[in-house]
């Protein structure tokens, strides 16, 4: 049996996870769920990193000991695992923990042996919030990752020689591609990388919870290379002494992340692995971020959101809650970039998605079922269900093979490939189909004439297979939902056994007696339900109110004062192009500028890496553009006249040191450069005739 392992980040304790730490948790479990349909050996691994000198400060803030603090924590994570419905994981912690403790000492030993660390003394700007050496002397300075001030110290600390990787790490990026993921996270990281890599300490003396650095009582380990190393001790891993399961699931397969922690990752983990002379992980993949409204979650700002009441509130409908927050969650943007948190986009997804499309489809189906053959699912015709005239048929294998992938072609799926929105739109498609196929065949007038059974069977029996097929695909993403309709269908196996890279039509057994039908997505009127989701998080918030009122210290490891999600575009915009009367357009000559004025506009060359309309607005495309050090979320106003799916892959110019802005929403970056053709003034694109890297400055 082939083996898969991965994880999350190992969350830092300090706060209550909100929705943000459930998103990464709840991609993993598809990822788990999924591999294991494929009749993988899946360890699933995640846990809490419980040491340093933020989760000593806000256990003092408290009142309460560190491991009592910490204790309580790791809990809420525990908790909020179990409420979302997360499977079959492993669960590790960094504080008082023996095998923990031998893990990160043998690792330190070996780096020591290696030659890779000395000790020597410090003196410089250090962020407690990111744990981490920003500047050498005493100047003032800030943190280049969350930009909050760094203190200053001085102390004698043990150092690794991050330095001597630098090469090692860029012929590996190299080799490996995959490594780093999506691409354009693997361009910022040999970036940095190229740009010089700095020694880093390794150690603190000044506080105490932490691992005990070997020989050196008064040193502890530095955090982030006790947290990595907790990825060998989920899976028994104790220094000299290997476990099977660490023999059978190293290397990890895919350490999923936040795009904060991604040079920790991505620069750090490896060059500790080779130290140690280990084997590194396959691929980290590092995605994007989670806003409210399109505005960074705070709890200054009061916006940040938790999953517990939203799925609360969604259980007191009938509704399955946390297979609602899944699919919505997976479903709203492409997985890497950054997406927004909304009430109003949860509700409307739900209607329209899971209510108007998968619950209405199960509804129809089986009740014409129960109706028209007496609740078992008919038999179709000699030929049928192969028949290349099957035109259901004909749609769905290629839906099959898209989502789950194709074995015989040897071809990955959407799911293999982490395109969990483009899976969920794969699968909503075929849904479509059923619905377009019932119209157009009528069942409801076939079951009038006697004479038409047979070929009201057919069509009822294509219909309960496709609906067969769509739950086996949607399991990984709900698998409450699914296994539900799937009970109701009469189906004895378990859902999440099915061998789904091994799914094809025809594989529904006539005869199956359905279960009784009760509906799974009832459709929620939006005033009611908002209002019901305002209520039940009010009264989450009530609840915390004594705790939250102790002083505390925000040290999230994706830290609050970070870009928000990327801004906007200011391209030459028929939407929001003011007109002019002609009795007052008088052409004047341009104001001449200086160079000095030309200079302040910064325009580098981009790649669109992905596009979609803006919801709502007829004429404003959302682009995705690589500009080489970063990818921009930009808006322009160019739907009229350019279809999304042709722009990916455009060199495009990128203004990109203006003010961020909305537009119907949604935040904008920058301003795509266009040329206004007159007279109706079409925007044509400025690109590039010869190959130009992406972010090269205009000049």
């Amino acid at each position: 049996m082939n083996k898969f392992f991965l994880t999350t980040p190992i969350y830092y304790p300090n706060a209550r996870p909100h929705v943000g730490s459930a998103y990464t948790t709840i991609v993993c479990d598809v990822i788990a769920r999924y591999k294991r349909m494929c009749g993988y050996d899946v360890a699933f691994l995640t846990g809490t990193d419980e040491h340093g000198e933020k989760l000593q400060r806000a256990a003092e803030s408290a009142g309460m000991l560190p491991g009592e603090f910490v204790a309580e924590k790791r809990e809420l994570f525990k908790g909020l695992w179990r409420t979302l419905g997360i499977s079959e994981y492993r669960f590790v912690h960094t504080s008082q923990n023996p095998a923990h403790r031998a893990s990160v000492q043998w690792m330190i030993r070996q780096a020591y042996k290696a030659g890779y660390i000395e000790k020597k003394k410090y003196e410089g700007r250090y962020c407690v919030s990111d744990e981490r050496y920003i500047s050498d002397g005493a100047e003032p300075a800030n943190c280049d990752v969350c930009g909050r001030p760094a203190e200053l110290i001085s102390e004698e600390n043990y150092f690794f020689k991050l330095s001597a990787f630098q090469e090692p790490l860029l012929a590996h990026y190299a080799e490996h591609p995959e490594f780093v993921q999506p691409d354009y996270r693997r361009n910022e990281v040999v970036s940095f990388v190229k740009g010089g890599l700095r020694d880093i300490s390794v150690s603190r003396k000044r506080i105490k919870w932490g691992i005990p650095w070997p020989g050196d009582e008064e040193q502890v380990v530095y955090v982030w290379y006790d947290a990595l190393t907790s990825y060998l001790t989920g899976i028994d891993f104790e220094g000299d002494r290997r476990s099977e399961d660490f023999d059978k699931y190293w290397p990890a397969d895919v350490h999923m992340i936040g795009k904060d922690i991604i040079r920790f990752h991505a620069v750090y983990w490896p060059a500790f692995l080779m130290a140690a002379g280990l084997p590194l992980p396959k691929t980290i993949f590092a995605h994007g971020w989670i806003y409210y409204e399109q505005d960074k979650m705070s709890k200054s700002k009061g916006n940040v959101v938790y999953p517990e009441p939203i799925v609360a509130a969604l259980d007191s409908f009938g509704a399955p809650g946390n297979d609602a927050l899944r699919y919505y969650l997976l479903r709203e943007a492409p997985f890497g970039q950054d997406t927004s948190f909304s009430y109003e986009g949860l509700i409307q997804r739900y209607n329209s998605d899971l209510a108007n499309g998968l619950g209405n489809l199960a509804s129809r189906v089986l009740a014409m079922v129960q109706q028209y053959f007496e609740g078992c699912v008919p038999q179709p015709s000699p030929g049928h269900v192969d028949s290349p005239a099957n035109t259901l048929r004909s749609v769905a294998r290629p839906n099959i093979w898209a989502v789950a992938g194709n074995q015989e072609a040897r071809e990955p799926g959407q799911y293999n490939d982490l395109k969990f929105s483009d899976a969920a739109q794969t699968i909503w498609r075929l849904i479509s189909h059923v619905d377009t196929y019932l119209v157009q065949r009528k069942p409801w007038a076939l079951a009038k004439n006697p004479d038409q059974k047979q070929e009201l069977a057919d069509v009822l029996y294509d219909a309960c297979e496709a609906l067969r097929v769509i739950l086996v695909l949607a399991h990984p993403v709900m698998p409450n939902a699914t296994a539900q309709i799937w009970a109701k269908m009469g189906q004895k196996t378990l859902l999440g056994e099915q061998q789904i890279d091994c799914l094809d039509w025809g594989q529904l057994a006539p005869g199956t007696a359905l279960g009784p039908l009760v509906g799974v997505f009832p459709r929620l009127e939006r005033a009611t339900a908002l209002a019901k989701l305002d209520e039940f998080a009010e009264a989450d918030r009530n609840r915390d109110k004594p705790k939250e009122a102790q002083k505390s210290v925000e040290t999230n490891k994706t830290p609050e004062s970070a870009p928000a999600a990327a801004p906007e575009t200011r391209v030459p915009s028929p939407e929001s192009r003011t007109s002019v009367p002609e009795s007052r357009v008088t052409n004047p000559e341009p104001s001449k500028i200086s160079i000095e004025d030309f200079v302040k506009v910064e325009m580098r060359s981009g790649e669109v890496k992905a596009a979609e309309r803006v919801p709502g607005a007829n004429k404003l495309l959302k682009l995705m553009v690589d500009i080489g050090a970063e990818v921009r979320q930009v808006v322009a106003g160019i739907a009229e006249y350019y279809e999304p799916e042709k722009l990916v892959g455009m060199k495009v110019v990128v203004v990109t040191n203006l003010q961020p802005r909305k537009l119907r929403g949604v935040e904008s970056n920058g301003m795509i450069v266009a040329a206004s053709v007159e007279p109706e003034g079409r925007p044509v694109l400025v690109t590039f005739k010869e190959d130009v890297p992406n972010g090269t400055r205009l000049k």
